[in-house]
């Protein structure tokens, strides 16, 4: 572990980082990476963890972030932000208000889970984000392959759009003027940020590319599956609703079959032959008025009799003994069969009920389905958006006590606890049938496991069905990928960490997404007077990064798209850059704050005023 033998009282706008576990270490590996000073506080740090902190030469302190001495000896006094990403939201909530008691004009931005928590913090200008929220949208693309991620600038609405060349050729002449994002080799080579308009690509090869809903359609550029941006959720949600409604009585029909016993069919048959044989003899041998009876009549006769029933429309008085005798027969088997048929039946739907309430039943006449694996944070969000989607979702969960069960079941999702890993579990939640599958717990080996349970139940449909593996450790990612086969491997602490990082640096971040192996950032950033940008054209902006838009200051309705090679950036614009995760959040190196630089204050323009004086 790596000792503190002096304060850091003496830095100015470095940022300091509490909590080492989860997210805490994509944000710090970010700020290194970027360049930014960066302090890390943690209690109790993992010692794998804090091996990486010394090969990356950040001080660490061991102490607690909740006390106004550790926060001082991290050199509070100069810093430009306090990023507090600690697994527990008491210790967040703690750190967060400690700090902005002890700076008013600090920072700060906070890892939390719980929205109630995070508005009252808002309240007191703090930055809340959940990781798991802002993961989420990343891993449902995966699952419905919609090769689309819809990104709003200013306002207008853009779409990163994945597709694959028709042919060998350069960009420019499959695509035209559309912006190319990255292009990633059918051979598996490394993925190619930001290419040229003249990058030559091989037939096969995947393309991802940008530019308005119009744009793509002109081109021709649609997704593995559907067309780009062809309806938004809410309203393929509606759209879809009679299929679903329709699919959801087919489901329960056959659900319901599944779930009769044996023995309640035999006590059905039984009842129903006593029904049968009663209704012809008293249509041929019961006597009224010196008539037979008709049919309708026998079977209402019939019904009286085996339910115990009698209004005295009917009467056996006056028939003849045999019929009287057999009569006395019928009352007690019907009443016998009836009782036998009604406790099975009650019996079956209380077992049912049971079942369900625990999560236990099996899973019955689905198809199409997503299946979520892991009811945690993150699990919940990608099955609250799938649903949103119109998506049938089934969640295996391996605790009972989980606390997200309620609201899955809220939604209408079933949840079976189970143990994922067992084949068994897998064939009771439909899997062959299923059209994705998310693996989603907060264990890598875990993860592993069961996606490799996975891998062998699903057979042949391995290649075409996605499979989505949560993975933290980058190194087992990249073993996982290039040894196992897994194409969709998401890792939610990287797809979070640029958001903290963006908000402690004054960079609005507005998405990130992957492509390939390959984590993409997209923001909007305020060009200042004398920064690294002003008057930097495009020809001239680094490799693996690219201006999608310019929001002018003299002409802020106005969005200048795509921007040409010649074109000029100015001190007042503001810039939507999309490019690496690295790459990008070198743009927005912190500075001294200002004193009412303070997070969630905001100029006329809706954008953070800190954006103008860190952007460089």
């Amino acid at each position: 572990m790596h000792e503190v033998s002096s304060t850091y009282a003496g830095w100015r706008g470095h940022v300091i980082v509490c909590g080492l576990h989860g997210v805490g270490l994509r944000i710090v590996e970010l700020l290194n990476s970027s360049g930014v000073p960066t302090v890390v506080i943690d209690d109790h740090p993992d010692l794998r963890l804090a091996r990486n902190l010394i090969g990356w030469g950040i001080p660490h302190i061991a102490g607690s972030s909740r006390s106004a001495e550790t926060l001082a000896e991290a050199g509070l006094a100069g810093a430009g932000a306090v990023i507090c990403a600690q697994e527990d939201d008491l210790r967040t909530l703690e750190t967060a208000l400690l700090t902005r008691e002890l700076r008013a004009d600090v920072r700060v931005v906070v890892q939390l889970s719980n929205p109630a928590v995070g508005r009252a913090l808002s309240r007191v200008a703090v930055s809340v984000l959940d990781v798991a929220g802002l993961s989420a949208p990343s891993i449902t693309e995966a699952c419905l392959r919609t090769g689309v991620q819809e990104i709003r600038l200013a306002t207008e609405r853009f779409a990163a759009a994945r597709t694959v060349a028709p042919a060998s050729a350069t960009l420019r002449e499959l695509y035209g003027a559309l912006a190319p994002i990255a292009v990633l080799p059918a051979d598996g080579g490394d993925v190619v940020l930001c290419p040229g308009r003249d990058h030559p690509v091989a037939a096969g090869d995947g393309v991802t590319l940008i530019g308005t809903p119009g744009e793509l359609r002109a081109a021709g550029v649609t997704g593995p599956h559907q067309p780009p941006l062809a309806a938004g959720p809410s309203r393929r949600a509606r759209a879809s609703r009679p299929v679903r409604a329709a699919a959801y009585l087919q489901h329960l029909a056959v659900s319901l079959l599944s779930a009769v016993d044996r023995r309640l069919v035999i006590a059905l048959f039984a009842l129903f032959t006593v029904i049968l044989a009663s209704t012809v003899i008293l249509r041929l041998a019961y006597r009224l008025g010196g008539h037979h009876i008709p049919l309708l009549d026998a079977v209402y006769f019939t019904a009286e009799t085996v339910t115990t029933v009698n209004y005295g429309d009917f009467s056996y008085r006056n028939q003849s003994p045999w019929l009287m005798g057999g009569a006395v027969v019928l009352m007690l088997l019907g009443a016998l069969f009836v009782a036998v048929f009604f406790a099975m039946l009650t019996n079956m739907l209380v077992s049912r009920r049971i079942e369900e309430s625990l999560g236990r039943r099996r899973i019955t006449g689905l198809r199409g389905h997503v299946l979520v694996i892991g009811l945690g944070s993150v699990g919940m969000q990608a099955a609250s958006r799938l649903v949103a989607e119109g998506s049938d979702v089934v969640v295996v969960e391996k605790h009972d006590g989980n606390r997200h069960l309620s609201q899955a079941r809220a939604l209408g999702v079933p949840v079976v606890i189970a143990d994922a890993t067992l084949p068994e579990t897998l064939e009771s939640v439909s899997l062959a049938s299923a059209s994705a599958v998310a693996v989603l717990t907060s264990d890598d080996l875990a993860n592993l496991e069961t996606g490799l349970a996975v891998r062998d139940q699903l057979g042949t449909r391995w290649e075409a069905t996605p499979v989505v593996l949560r993975m933290f450790d980058q190194q087992l990612a990249r073993s996982v990928r290039h040894n196992f086969g897994f194409r969709n491997v998401r890792s939610t602490a990287a797809l979070a960490a640029p958001w903290f990082v963006g908000a402690a640096l004054g960079l609005d971040v507005l998405n990130t997404f992957y492509v390939g192996d390959e984590p993409l950032l997209v923001a909007r950033l305020m060009v200042s007077r004398g920064g690294g940008l002003d008057g930097l054209a495009m020809r001239d902006l680094g490799a693996r990064t690219r201006v999608l838009a310019i929001s002018r200051s003299l002409a802020q309705s106005y969005l200048e798209h795509p921007p040409r090679r010649g074109t000029r950036l100015g001190a007042g614009d503001q810039a939507y850059l999309i490019g690496a995760v690295r790459g990008t959040a070198r743009r927005a190196p912190p500075g001294p704050p200002h004193p009412r630089d303070r997070p969630g204050s905001r100029d006329r323009g809706g954008h953070p005023e800190s954006a103008a004086a860190t952007a460089g």
